[in-house]
């Protein structure tokens, strides 16, 4: 797991990583079913490259602010090795291949969307409740599986789009979620609150 972050972590962004044909790891190396599968799979192994680059632009996004850049840079390096670590439980699911794809889909959504590697194509404002103060922002972004940032108060979050029976639904860690249909949308809030507030589109 050490060995993968490593790895991430000496990608450069645009680097020519992105070029080569196998993931941004040794595949001699290989030592889990996650790594085994992405480096069998070209599909796999171009989402590999892909989160090697996000995360090492949000690394040097973090690095080159102003305040707390040691402190940002290394919740940014535990938050890697945890997510390497959740990639490679995928080995317990029905359907490994499925999970070790999502797991990278999802990773790339939440660095771009968390530390705004890219600009959003559209943003949203709502207003949750009959308080105008009580306002969430939307910001949502093209990402291989579409992501979003949500803002409300003082608190970021990211989001992906999940599978809905009608309208697009955002879903995010511990169960909060946005739930759009035109105007107006369902906003659940992360455990253990998960209070559900009724939202309108003000803008």
């Amino acid at each position: 797991m050490i060995r993968s972050l490593m790895i991430l972590a000496g990608a450069c962004f645009g680097a020519p990583v992105l070029a080569q044909e196998g993931p941004s790891f040794d595949c001699a190396a290989a030592e889990t079913t996650a790594e085994e599968l992405v480096c069998g799979d070209a599909d796999l192994a171009a989402l590999d490259r892909l989160v090697a680059e996000r995360y090492a632009a949000a690394l040097e996004v973090v690095q080159n602010q102003e305040a707390g850049a040691v402190e940002a840079a290394d919740t940014l390096r535990a938050s890697q090795r945890g997510w390497i670590g959740g990639r490679d439980e995928c080995w317990k699911s029905d359907d490994p291949r499925a999970c070790v794809e999502w797991e990278y889909q999802r990773r790339e959504g939440d660095l771009v969307a968390k530390y705004m590697l890219e600009e959003p194509t559209g943003t949203a404002f709502f207003q949750c409740g009959e308080s105008p103060a009580n306002e969430l922002v939307a910001m949502f972004f093209d990402t291989v599986l579409p992501s979003a940032r949500l803002e409300r108060g003082d608190r970021a979050s990211t989001a992906s789009l999940a599978r809905a029976a009608s309208g697009s639904r955002y879903d995010g860690d511990f169960g909060e979620y946005l739930w759009i249909h035109g105007e107006e949308a369902t906003y659940r809030e992360p455990d253990p609150d998960g209070t559900e507030h009724d939202c309108v589109q003000v803008n």
